[in-house]
């Protein structure tokens, strides 16, 4: 993070990637430390979760398969019914404490990953040790913003559900009609989730760096994505290409797998995926940070250096929230 704010505002597509890579490249030892101690254990549950959800859901659909074959009354039928009934809430119980944990340490890697970009950007000294003390407190702000984007994709799904209804209602009858309906919702549906997702992914960022979090950061981030929509809207869709790029990748070599292959090789396959997708998580992590800078640079609200490296900790030991006036100071003029 060498260059003048004034520049950072003119990096455009490549220019945010190669900016990501030479942070990584520059600070490896302490990038390494943040991947081992969170990131690799993140990547670890998403892709674990992954391969037990499809063994849990196999013997499920063996079972469903077995008892619809099965005549009602008998003990056979009873029992099936009943391991079918334990089988689905473990599966459940399962899925809620995958996510729960994978929330959490999601949100532990931007804190320390955000923080640590921050550090750099404010020529601050960086220990690792530093960073995993600041890393709860910062967290705590991150549960909040989490939380409304929860509600806000619950309700935006909600409408469009209720769209989707109306939809069906009005051009179902028509056969020509009701395929483009479904395929401009379509469009429509995963462009406003994508925005969305663009919008809490910059929101996390702020809710470190600023005094604003939860639905005010959310408000922020919009407010500072516009005019940066296409640039940030190219980088996190090449990072979601990779990221399910590796995942198929996993569930083919190692979740379904071929005959052929052995226990070593799906092994073998599993650590490559899992040093992959953490290597791509944290370039991710890297990348979402650099575009908040890029925006705030885009619309002239310049970072006072010494504010910034006041609030990410100071002699104190403490993090403590950017106030409004550090951070967003009145636009200079060009």
């Amino acid at each position: 993070m060498d260059r003048e704010q004034e520049e950072i505002q003119f990096l455009g597509f490549f220019g945010i990637l190669k900016e990501s890579l030479t942070i990584v490249s520059s600070w490896r030892k302490i990038f390494t430390q943040i991947t081992l101690a969170l990131i690799l254990p993140l990547s670890f549950i998403y892709l674990a979760h992954i391969q037990i959800s499809e063994l849990l859901f196999s013997k499920i659909m063996l079972n469903e398969f077995i008892l619809d074959r099965t005549a009602e009354g008998t003990r056979t039928h009873d029992r099936i019914s009943g391991a079918l009934s334990s089988e689905w809430a473990t599966f459940f119980l399962f899925k809620i404490g995958y996510f729960v944990f994978f929330i959490v340490l999601s949100l532990l890697s931007t804190s320390a990953v955000v923080y640590t970009i921050a550090c750099i950007y404010t020529a601050k000294e960086i220990a690792f040790k530093k960073v995993m003390s600041v890393v709860p407190k910062v967290w705590k702000r991150l549960v909040v913003t989490f939380i409304w984007n929860f509600v806000i994709v619950f309700a935006y799904n909600v409408a469009s559900l209720i769209a989707l209804f109306l939809g069906a209602v009005l051009f179902g009858s028509g056969p020509v009609i009701g395929t483009v309906f479904l395929i401009l919702f379509g469009v429509c549906y995963f462009a406003g989730l994508f925005y969305i997702t663009i919008v809490w992914h910059l929101a996390t960022v702020v809710s470190v760096l600023e005094e604003s979090y939860g639905l005010n950061a959310m408000a922020k981030s919009q407010a500072l994505i516009k005019g940066k929509m296409w640039v940030s809207f190219a980088v996190f869709f090449v990072v979601g290409v990779f990221f399910f790029g590796i995942q198929l990748i996993f569930e083919f070599l190692v979740v379904v797998g071929s005959d052929g292959e052995g226990v070593g090789a799906r092994v073998g396959f599993g650590i490559f995926c899992l040093v992959l997708m953490s290597i791509w998580m944290l370039f991710g992590l890297i990348t979402q940070t650099i575009i908040y800078f890029v925006c705030k640079s885009y619309h002239h609200e310049n970072i006072d250096k010494s504010s910034l490296a006041d609030h990410l900790g100071g002699y104190l030991g403490e993090y403590v929230p950017l106030k409004s006036k550090d951070v967003q100071l009145e636009q200079f003029e060009v």
